[in-house]
């Protein structure tokens, strides 16, 4: 899939599931019950051990019926290996200059995280695709969002960190072009139990959550 057909679909949809798990079992588990609650996006960070090797199963098992980006990468070393295991997009925890350049030029979506103004326009102006605002919760959740937008429209932003079902909705409406969800959406420990089926529940909710406030959203411009 192109670069630009990846970032319609994660425009589309609206909500990329940040995958962290102590095993390869955990995350290709978390994997499928997010699929099963229909949504085709995933991010495996680089902390999940084999991470490189998850993400080519998901390539190869699932093929374009799911996005799978690589989240957590700290260098262009690091992405390039990413992008030869399957990966179609690039999250990274912080601004660094040599992996957006590497993505720019690989032909890959890459979604660098920035907190403040400046390293944002920074971001975009290496050539970021969409810039992920970390950790978001801690400087104001959406409220922050709803500043950046206003003297930055044109700059694609994705906030993570502090996003959970209660505030996604809140999110979308203040600007957001999608939001990365951890943990409150890819919960380890219903896995653990046996209860893969709580992640399916809860990505459907969310799904519903992102859908409504861009219905309101849009209504709110007619």
């Amino acid at each position: 899939m192109d670069k630009t057909k990846v970032l319609e679909r994660i425009r589309s949809i609206g909500v990329i599931p940040i995958v962290r798990a102590s095993s390869g079992d955990e995350a290709l588990q978390a994997v499928a019950a997010i699929k099963a609650g229909g949504l085709p996006i995933l991010e495996i960070t680089m902390t999940v051990p084999g991470a490189l090797d998850i993400i080519k199963r998901i390539a190869q098992n699932y093929g374009d019926q799911v996005l799978v980006g690589a989240g957590t990468v700290l260098n262009a070393e690091t992405a390039r290996n990413c992008l030869q295991a399957g990966a179609q997009f690039v999250v990274t925890p912080a601004l660094n200059l040599e992996t957006i350049a590497y993505c720019r030029d690989a032909g890959c979506a890459v979604m660098p995280g920035a907190l403040t103004p400046t390293e944002i326009v920074t971001a975009w102006s290496a050539g970021a695709d969409m810039v992920k605002v970390f950790p978001c919760g801690a400087v104001g959740g959406a409220s922050y969002i709803k500043s950046l937008r206003a003297p930055l429209p044109q700059i694609e932003l994705v906030p993570t960190g502090g996003v959970s079902l209660s505030t996604a909705a809140s999110f979308i409406e203040a600007g957001a072009a999608a939001i990365g969800v951890g943990a409150d959406l890819v919960d380890i420990k219903a896995i653990g139990a046996g209860q893969s089926e709580k992640i399916t529940e809860t990505t459907r909710s969310y799904l519903e959550a992102v859908n409504g406030a861009r219905a309101r959203v849009n209504l709110a411009k007619v």
